[in-house]
């Protein structure tokens, strides 16, 4: 390939209109040799709801389990804020959320450039599949395929995310333009298949149709997450769930297919990770362990050693813009909060990957419990900053099966109660030893034996905090005698 000197002189002596010398930029940007870019997301998954990751439900995540072994999984990867439309904001912006301005369910801010806007550039054929309007505003998304989730079975069709994936690969192939598509399904989002919120779901919407299945998981057969109680309604929640789970591994399953008979696989960079935990209590919208844990995978043929795996490296959401700018040899973005990974992907090592800091802000009924985390491979430190003692927090979850029975338990079991009271109310400062106690259920902060361990986190945070200009550093360094 020419070089940017000789480019510019070439340029330069052109003397050409500047319909010729916008052509000669296209035609430049436009270097199919580039590697393509996939990223597919499942919609509030937990990190152990695969396979490959531990889960012991049968079957049910053949697909992903089969990409993990042709790529490299992270054990240590977390998405930067457990909800939608925020999350994603942070993985197209490698910026923290209060820094690219979609702290809740609002547009980005109009001058933060995205990664978008940084492939368009550089001549990438532009897609995306289901959670259209969970990116905003449009300028900064101004995608060259649209495919809205009720055109792929309100994003839970595995066989309309093949068709409309097959036809996005065909069309980047003609345009002669390497791709980059986001390919979002929409399981296991509540409503979960077969439930009465899926069936008062499509009787509100005119003309809806959720797919069907062709695996349902009886409430046995799951998996109860240690922080939940072993109650017959939480297994029923959780057969729904992982029965959306499979259905969302064959969405992927499809599009890989798609991938393959296009015969562009061999050039594709194909990423996997879910946009926060599973939609129950202690998991998504909050800063647990298993509210931000993500699956990531990614594989790159000829460039990953198949069937790696990565467990010490902490990686976030706010990495994964500079790393495919990195991949796709496009000059980085100034501002960004997150850094490449891309040494990772090679088997190297990498220097600062001990801690990643996570928050969270507002809930989808646009209610505010600003929370902000800093975490290493074995401690968690949260400061919420709406705990007073009074306030209790609403999420999405509690209007779920699983956290009515946990309610309903609580008057004839203590430790349920005391589970529900806290959920409720929280503490201003929690600290874990993931450890000893992987569903952080036990907080530390007032034992002796942690002192040192708290101060280092608070200094962490509040470093954080500052170089960022959190939006409650004042609250924090007020609490811990800072202010």
């Amino acid at each position: 390939m020419t070089n940017s000197c000789t480019r510019r002189n070439f340029l330069a002596g052109l003397g050409a209109s500047a319909a010729t010398l916008a052509l000669t930029r296209n035609l430049w940007a436009a270097d199919p040799t580039r590697p393509n870019i996939l990223l597919i997301t499942a919609d509030d998954m937990g990190y152990r709801s695969l396979g490959v990751t531990g889960c012991k439900v049968p079957d049910i995540t053949s697909n992903l389990d089969a990409l993990a072994r042709q790529g490299m999984l992270f054990t240590q990867a977390h998405v930067t804020i457990a909800v939608c439309q925020p999350c994603r904001s942070v993985l197209m912006t490698g910026r923290y959320p209060h820094r690219n301005g979609a702290m809740g369910f609002e547009p980005i801010n109009p001058d933060v450039p995205t990664l978008r806007q940084s492939l368009s550039e550089a001549g990438y054929f532009n897609g995306i599949m289901a959670k259209v309007s969970h990116l905003a505003p449009q300028p900064a998304f101004k995608w060259d395929v649209v495919i809205d989730a009720n055109e792929l079975g309100q994003g839970r069709d595995p066989k309309l995310y093949y068709k409309r994936a097959a036809e996005f690969f065909s069309r980047a192939k003609t345009e002669g333009k390497p791709f980059f598509l986001m390919a979002n399904s929409q399981d296991p989002h509540r409503p979960f298949a077969g439930s009465d919120g899926e069936k008062n779901a499509a009787a509100k919407r005119k003309g809806a149709v959720f797919p069907g299945v062709t695996r349902t998981y009886k409430p046995e057969e799951v998996d109860v997450p240690d922080f939940l109680p072993d109650l017959p309604d939480v297994r029923k929640e959780l057969a729904q769930y992982f029965t959306s789970v499979h259905r969302c591994d064959e969405t992927v399953g499809e599009i890989l297919r798609a991938l393959k008979e296009s015969g562009q696989e061999e050039n594709t960079v194909v990423f996997f990770l879910s946009d926060n935990g599973i939609s129950i209590p202690w998991a998504k919208t909050n800063c647990y362990l298993h509210s931000t844990r993500t699956p990531l995978i990614v594989r790159w043929p000829g460039k990953i050693k198949p069937g790696s795996k990565n467990e010490d490296d902490l990686v976030s959401g706010i990495d994964f813009m500079p790393t495919v700018l990195d991949i796709c040899g496009v000059k980085q973005v100034s501002g960004v909060d997150g850094r490449s990974y891309l040494p990772l992907l090679a088997g190297k090592k990498q220097t600062g990957r001990d801690k990643v800091f996570t928050q969270f802000w507002q809930t989808s009924a646009r209610k505010d419990f600003p929370m902000a985390c800093v975490r290493t491979k074995r401690y968690s430190y949260i400061f919420n900053a709406w705990s007073d003692g009074t306030t209790e927090f609403r999420n999405e979850p509690m209007g779920g099966l699983a956290w009515k029975a946990m309610v309903a338990a609580a008057p004839s079991d203590k430790r349920i109660a005391e589970r529900v009271d806290f959920f409720l109310h929280r503490a201003p400062e929690e600290l874990y030893d993931i450890e000893s106690d992987p569903c952080e259920t036990k907080n530390l902060i007032a034992d002796p034996k942690y002192k040192d361990q708290l101060a280092k986190m608070r200094a962490e945070l509040l470093e954080m905090m500052a170089s960022t200009r959190h939006p409650v550093l004042d609250r924090f360094k007020k609490h811990i005698g800072r202010g």
